[in-house]
């Protein structure tokens, strides 16, 4: 089956058709397999606000197809339950007014079994529309396709921060699945760094190219970056220990404003779900709880985390230009949801590449940029606009996808953003300075 990556809309036959309707059941399939290891009672819960419960996830997604491809073009679909265009809806303001988000965890009813129907409703009806599409309306229902599957897989990511957030609430720590992979065990040595002159470089993806891309990385353009030196791989979790001990998280010196102020309002002393037992430092994750590995990289830190590490280390976070210009010569491969870790691992020895390690998956890494569009940039248009767009504020860019991100769903020019002080995605970062 072709990966999601290799698709494109530049053919549209009935072969062609058919392997979006598989690639269509594959993502589907992925996302039901995430919940799989999930009890009923933990669909509901909503942990903070930023949190959705699985069970409205697993809605959601379904009224994406359901709102942008089946109502639109299906010519004889009928809607399930009227009502879920408004509990389901997420933030398309110019579609419909959606359910508050902080509220998302009272809604108990449609139930479970009520949602799943809801999805297998929708999987019946966009079947039989890929399976006979209306011909004038082909390239616009594929186009739609196009963004609902890299839709369904950042929800799919979604659900195993949301998942992770949800079952470390519980004193039990309980195991979301006992069965992931072991991670390699072996010392990363001293960090390293990797040198890069100034000049013009390309960022952001090519117009020319088939491939989808979202439309905050369209733009491709030319930026110039002064010599700058990159870290070989993220900051390990021994090297965050070792900045906790040094009192970072009691020396304003090293803080942005926002961030020293987040630290005393939250009582930050460590990363999210660290926790001291008998004078070891252990870590909630969906394995339970273990002790921290100090040479993976450390995990579920915020923008101001990693920035006031980067000014103790007398260092600074790369720049997304600085970042994609490394990455660009970089193997697309990692640490991602389908080895199975779901949780970072060590970088491979040195010398096992030529550029920096753990460029992609592992942790999603902190860059200094905000997310602000790039020249040119245009949002799609209607509803589907609001995807990116409306949430160029306020936002810090990640880059390079994590343990668990699928595989097929990253590149280079991938830009993820969140608010500068989350950690419950799974976020961290390598430094960088100047040559």
């Amino acid at each position: 089956m072709s990966p999601i990556q290799d698709l494109t809309i530049e053919t549209i036959d009935s072969i062609h058709t058919k392997e979006w309707l598989r690639a269509y059941q594959r993502v589907r399939a992925a996302t039901e397999a995430i919940c799989e290891p999930l009890y009923k009672e933990d669909y509901m819960v909503q942990s903070m606000p930023d949190v959705s419960p699985p069970k409205w996830h697993i809605a959601h997604v379904s009224w994406f197809f359901e709102a942008f491809i089946l109502k639109p073009f299906h010519p004889s679909y009928l809607t399930l339950d009227p009502a879920y265009d408004y509990l389901f809806n997420s933030y398309y303001e110019t579609h419909g007014t959606p359910f508050p988000r902080p509220e998302r965890g009272m809604i108990s009813r449609p139930t479970v079994d009520d949602v799943y129907r809801y999805r297998a409703h929708i999987n019946q009806a966009m079947e039989e529309l890929l399976n006979d599409p209306p011909q004038e309306h082909l390239q616009e229902i594929l186009h739609r396709l196009e963004l609902g599957l890299p839709h369904e897989q950042q929800h799919q990511e979604l659900l195993f921060m949301d998942i992770k957030h949800i079952l470390a609430q519980n004193p039990l720590c309980p195991v979301y699945r006992g069965d992931l992979v072991s991670a390699p065990a072996h010392e990363v040595g001293e960090l390293g760094w990797h040198a890069y002159p100034a000049g013009v470089r390309q960022i952001g993806h090519d117009a020319d190219d088939s491939r989808f891309a979202y439309d905050n990385e369209m733009g491709r353009h030319r930026q110039f970056i002064e010599a700058f030196q990159i870290a070989d791989r993220p900051v390990t979790n021994g090297e965050f220990l070792t900045f906790m001990q040094a009192g970072g998280y009691d020396k304003p010196d090293y803080w942005l404003s926002d961030g020293w102020a987040t630290v005393k309002a939250e009582g930050w002393k460590a990363p999210l779900y660290w926790v001291e037992r008998d004078g070891i430092w252990h870590h909630y994750t969906l394995g339970g709880l273990v002790p921290v590995d100090v040479n993976a990289p450390v995990c579920h830190v915020s923008f101001y985390e990693a920035d006031a590490f980067a000014q103790w280390a007398g260092a600074r976070l790369p720049t997304e230009a600085e970042w994609e210009a490394v990455a660009q010569h970089v193997p697309l491969q990692g640490n991602f949801v389908e080895k199975g870790h779901l949780q970072p691992v060590a970088a491979a020895p040195v010398g096992s590449s030529e550029g920096p390690r753990q460029m992609f998956g592992d942790v999603w890494e902190w860059t200094g940029s905000a997310y602000r569009p790039y020249p040119g940039f245009r949002k799609l248009p209607g509803s589907l606009g609001e995807y990116n767009g409306k949430f160029m504020s306020g936002q810090m860019v990640l880059r390079g996808g994590c343990c668990a991100t699928p595989e097929d769903h990253i590149r280079t020019t991938y830009r993820n953003f969140f608010p500068p002080h989350a950690r419950w995605a799974f976020s961290g970062f390598r430094l960088a300075k100047e040559s």
